[in-house]
């Protein structure tokens, strides 16, 4: 109590205020960081299963044309 006695009453509430404010950017860009990340493994899973379907299709595609 005796920092916000020789800071005064509007100075300490301006210091939370603007720590608060601090944390409130650094959570929205925590977020916007999130969000990017989750966007690229969705990307990643998309490129992976067209892959995976395209190495399925020239499989059957080979075991048609050879004889048996």
């Amino acid at each position: 109590m005796a920092i916000m006695k020789a800071a005064g009453k509007w100075g300490g509430i301006l210091v939370i205020i603007a720590l608060v404010i601090t944390l409130l950017k650094q959570l929205i860009t925590f977020i916007g960081f999130i969000t990017g990340a989750i966007k690229l493994l969705i990307f990643l899973a998309f490129v992976a299963l067209i892959i995976f379907v395209g190495v399925m299709v020239f499989k059957g595609l080979q075991n048609r044309r050879t004889p048996e």
